[in-house]
Order: C-alpha cells, then structure tokens, then sequence
C-alpha cells in the first residue's frame, strides 16, 4: 500500500474523531486513516502506519514518567495514566478543563486508547486547542498525576513543561 498519509485532511480527522460515536461514515474514515502507511518502516521492518506515529508521537509528548524508549509507542495503559494529567488552559484549572472530560472519554482502555492519542494531536493541530493556543495562548497542560484529588494548591504548584510540534503538518 503506497504512503497517502500526507493526503490526510487533519480537519475532517479531527471531526470524524469527535463525532466517531455518532456517525459510521465517521467511524470508516477514522479506521481508514489510522491504517494509512506513513511511508516509514518499523524497527520490525513492517510498514508504519499512522496509528503507529500518532502513539509514537503521543509517547514522546505526554508518556515521559513511563519510561518509554525513543521510537515506542504510547499503550493502553500510558494512555489511560496520562489522560487524567491534561488541562486545557495552565496549571492550576479546575476539573471543568480537563482534557478527557471535555471529549467524554469515561474510560480509557484497549478499545480506544488509540482514538484518544490521535484526538489529542489532531486537537493540536487542527481543532479548538488548535485555535485556542493562536488566538487566547491556552495550551494543553501536562498536570501531575490523580489531578481530580489535587488540592488548589497543588493544582497551582504543577510542574508546566512547554512543548512544540514541527510545522508542516508532520505528525
């Protein structure tokens, strides 16, 4: 299958994530483009695919207590440790910007750690995180750990690590 990963419309990938629950059409495009090869080989030698890179890339944003090798992908369970840690805004928001909430991601397991990597980044290039970060400086806050047990002081104290994507809508 020839590399058609730079085709993607980041847009329509953003979209058809968010509303994935209550379109099949939007479920097919997203299984369509997740499968895509990015014209890249794994360490396997099989071709990568964009599943594969946006749990790459995800790792390397969000995963850096899991101890995760350069080059691997973000799991299930790394997945599910950091989404509790995402604000939208800075340090020191209440559970009303959490990330995972905001997209209504109740749980976080095998079926759709995936779908939640790849909402991220494409929130990050193309939605309202996108937007927000432009034109209101809002970015998306790697909090610690257990963030809805966190007292306001310790919301405050978090530690904000600043991060950038390459340009060019690499992913």
């Amino acid at each position: 299958m020839a590399s058609m990963a730079k085709d993607i419309d980041i847009k329509k990938f953003y979209d058809a994530i968010v509303n994935f629950e209550d379109s099949e059409e939007c479920q097919d495009f997203y299984y369509q483009v997740m499968d895509m090869t990015t014209g890249r080989k794994n360490k396997s030698g099989s071709d990568e695919t964009v599943r594969d890179r946006i749990l790459k890339a995800y790792a390397v944003l969000f995963c850096e207590d899991a101890n995760l090798e350069p080059g691997e992908k973000a799991g299930p369970q790394e997945v599910a440790d950091t989404a509790d840690r995402l604000y939208i805004g800075n340090a020191g928001y209440d559970p009303e910007h959490w990330y995972r909430m905001k997209y209504h991601f109740p749980v976080i397991d095998d079926d759709n750690y995936d779908r939640f990597a790849a909402l991220v980044l494409s929130d990050m290039n193309s939605g309202p995180l996108h937007d927000a970060a432009i034109n209101d400086g809002d970015t998306l806050v790697v909090g610690e750990a257990d963030p809805l047990h966190m007292t306001a002081q310790e919301r405050k104290n978090q530690k904000v690590k600043g991060v950038s994507l390459p340009s060019g809508g690499e992913q």
